[in-house]
């Protein structure tokens, strides 16, 4: 069993029912230990996303409990959802969500807007975010014009600007061409190594063996989750063909 010290997310329990009598989740048991790499993995219509929901406190669940670093999330006020989000979360989506008129530094500096920090030391961090997913050479290029591999990255950078301690990826790089999703996944690979945990939510199951654990729901329910050696994002691009 994981130690409470190491347990970054646990649920216990957990079920998730929609209008309509629609079962997403069905009494999931999960815990995530600092330093995890881990896939949730499942069909459409597994409950990934709800999951996603869960772990990231972006919804409450009908019953059962849930722990972010520490906190039963069902304890706690919206304003202090909102405070242990920025301290401890960060959210990468399949589509980049950045604001098309301002340029890839202030979209990540944005993201730290409700962290209390000033201008200047927002866009500071973001500057060096920017550096830490290899994008210091365009700062002040807009959505526009760059790549979606390099959208993405500024989504990563956004996502990390604030230095959680969890990174939660829903299908990365599912608008991506190979090289450039093997490129994301170098960066979410480098961010775990220097010690944050990352938990990627995916169909696809190169990406699900690309990580050192996996998570595997059908029908709301897990029904798999085993550790395993994981190929590296080279290893990646090289099965690819490219």
């Amino acid at each position: 069993m994981n130690s409470p010290v190491n347990c970054i997310v646990e649920l216990r329990g957990v079920t998730k029912t929609y209008a309509g009598d629609v079962h997403a989740l069905r009494g999931v048991d999960l815990t995530i230990d600092r330093g995890d790499l881990l896939a949730i993995v499942g069909p459409s219509g597994s409950g990934k996303s709800t999951m996603l929901h869960m772990i990231g406190t972006l919804d409450r669940p009908t019953s059962g409990t849930v722990r972010v670093a520490g906190h039963d999330v069902a304890t706690l006020s919206d304003r202090e959802l909102s405070g242990l989000r920025s301290r401890t979360l960060g959210f990468v989506f399949q589509q980049f969500h950045l604001s098309p008129g301002v340029s890839a530094l202030d979209n990540v500096a944005d993201g730290l807007l409700y962290t209390g920090t000033g201008r200047r030391a927002r866009r500071e961090r973001a500057a060096a975010a920017l550096e830490r997913v290899g994008l210091g050479h365009r700062l002040r290029h807009r959505p526009s014009q760059l790549s979606g591999g390099e959208q993405q990255r500024v989504a990563v950078a956004r996502a990390v600007a604030g230095d959680p301690p969890l990174v939660l990826a829903d299908e990365p790089t599912g608008n991506l061409d190979s090289r450039a999703g093997a490129d994301v996944l170098a960066v979410l690979a480098d961010l775990h190594e220097a010690g944050t945990t990352v938990a990627i939510i995916t169909h696809d199951a190169e990406i699900a063996g690309w990580c050192s654990r996996q998570v595997r729901l059908r029908d709301g329910l897990v029904v798999d989750g085993h550790e395993h050696d994981h190929l590296s994002p080279v290893e990646l691009l090289r099965g690819a063909g490219r």
